[in-house]
């Protein structure tokens, strides 16, 4: 079966395993207090080029968007998100497990709406009626998107402002982080994620690792005993050298982003053959999630060879599906899908 259900379906680097190796019989502190934690930090901040940052290290992306979360809000306020948000959709209600809301509003292209954002907040605060409700206290995003499309520089801009204006902060679910800077229709660095959100992380279970997420304050911002709720959400790892070890080789010769680019590669080529073929794409994205609508029977008959992801009901006679490559996708796997189709 080839498969490309997901981006997280193989292990991790081989460099990564080596050095789980080499460092297995080491004596090392806890909880993220060994020298690996301690490197990978500062590779992280110096990649941001934010010397101040605070970076903590979480085992996954559900566990970071929760943490961060609950720990950045007041137990009166929610968290604004594309109403197709993964805090939204595919979170299990983890948000709303902390007592804290997810306000949705409007999306195109699976991005929040600049306006329809700004517009939300006038609405909430010029309703006097406002003490009753729950009080937006955080937007929500995640770069690249849930349907794999990309935040432009000047759209992070224009959220930035407006949270500023509103003093609330302006979170990046960074899961997929290392394929949105690789994608060739990206234009936002990571010094300019740095500099436009309050906090955001770079994610490693779907980019290289075993499992594991960077999160990163940037503005001197960490919230007060931040390690003790993360302790409290059960998500404080003993064996953080597991963590350290992993991001100080992510973030070593700029491995991250170097093995990026073979999701864009093979993505770039899926699309290709998908076009060619005449397959009608759901939506058009630059990274490595790609969406087509299927013929219920001739979804049924894909499955019979091919792993995907099923994403959401189309009509009565289609299905939208998800073709998904990471950093460890076969060239060679992507041409075989092509004889395939």
């Amino acid at each position: 079966m080839l498969s490309f259900e997901n981006d997280y379906n193989i292990g991790c680097h081989p460099k990564i395993l080596e050095r789980l190796n080499e460092a297995n019989f080491q004596t090392l502190s806890g909880y993220g207090s060994d020298i690996y934690c301690e490197n990978a930090k500062e590779k992280i901040k110096k990649v941001c080029n934010c010397p101040t940052a605070d970076v903590y290290f979480l085992v996954g992306g559900t566990q970071t968007n929760q943490v961060v979360i609950d720990s950045m809000l007041n137990q009166y306020e929610g968290v604004i998100s594309a109403k197709t948000g993964h805090i939204n959709v595919h979170e299990a209600g983890a948000i709303e497990f902390t007592g804290h809301k997810v306000l949705e509003v409007p999306t195109k292209d699976g991005k929040i709406i600049i306006d329809e954002l700004e517009k939300y907040l006038e609405t909430f605060y010029n309703d006097g009626n406002r003490q009753h409700m729950v009080y937006p206290g955080m937007v929500y995003i995640s770069q690249p998107t849930e349907y794999g499309t990309l935040y432009s520089k000047s759209e992070l801009e224009g959220l930035s402002k407006i949270c500023t204006n509103y003093n609330i902060p302006l979170y990046i679910d960074g899961a997929r982080l290392g394929y949105a800077i690789e994608s060739k229709e990206n234009d936002a660095t990571i010094s300019d994620i740095t500099k436009l959100c309050d906090a955001f992380y770079f994610g490693g279970t779907k980019v290289g690792a075993l499992c594991g997420e960077a999160v990163v304050f940037t503005k001197n911002n960490t919230p007060k005993h931040f390690i003790t709720i993360v302790k409290q959400h059960g998500a404080l790892l003993a064996k953080g050298r597991l963590l350290g070890i992993q991001f100080d080789t992510l973030f070593k010769e700029n491995l991250y982003f170097e093995i990026s680019k073979n999701a864009i590669k093979t993505a770039e080529r899926l699309k290709e053959i998908l076009r060619k073929k005449g397959y009608r794409f759901y939506m058009e994205t630059p990274t490595n999630q790609q969406f087509i609508i299927l013929e219920n029977n001739k979804m049924e008959k894909l499955k019979e060879k091919v792993v995907f992801s099923f994403w959401e009901k189309y009509d009565e006679d289609h299905t939208v599906v998800r073709f998904a490559t990471s950093w460890a996708t076969k060239m060679e796997d992507v041409e075989k899908l092509n004889e395939v189709l």
